[in-house]
């Protein structure tokens, strides 16, 4: 269901995904509110589940996991009472850093984050063939990242 929120709860929404560590009191100063009610704001959206949790972005680079993947798969016909088990072994694979079970031509829709095409392929060799049930693997090699990590716009809706 969806919740009720106000203008200044969509302005501290759009001002949280673009920087997480910002102080409560310079969020606080930014949306117009001291910083005792914008700290129960902050903690009514986050009880709420709106607010999921706060992350870092790495650079996949500088860590040595440069090489980056979509991977479609399909699910063998036979095996759809087995999708549940699926995401679960999928959920197991580090290298599966999203992972996406959709409509259409394929099933699920992976990013795998590796160190090279080396690596890629020993995931896809030695990991992701070996999981009962997959049909038909098809795999799309990032060339660069033109996007990413952008905030979902945000703006008051008219009820």
């Amino acid at each position: 269901m969806r919740q009720k929120l106000d203008h200044l709860d969509y302005h501290i929404l759009n001002i949280l995904q673009e920087d997480g560590r910002i102080t409560n009191s310079k969020l606080a100063e930014q949306v117009g509110l001291s910083a005792p009610p914008m700290s129960e704001r902050v903690k009514k959206l986050e009880r709420s589940g709106l607010i999921k949790g706060y992350r870092a972005i790495l650079d996949h680079e500088a860590l040595g996991r440069s090489f980056a993947a979509y991977v479609a798969i399909n699910v063998d016909v036979k095996q759809l009472n087995y999708v549940s088990d699926l995401e679960s072994r999928l959920r197991e694979l580090e290298e599966v850093v999203e992972c996406y079970h959709i409509a259409g031509g394929i099933d699920f829709l992976l990013k795998v984050q590796v160190e090279s095409q080396e690596g890629y392929k020993r995931f896809v060799v030695d990991r992701l063939s070996h999981i009962e049930g997959l049909n038909k693997i098809h795999t799309w090699v990032v060339l660069s990242t033109v996007k990413e990590g952008a905030a979902v716009p945000l703006t008051p809706q008219e009820d």
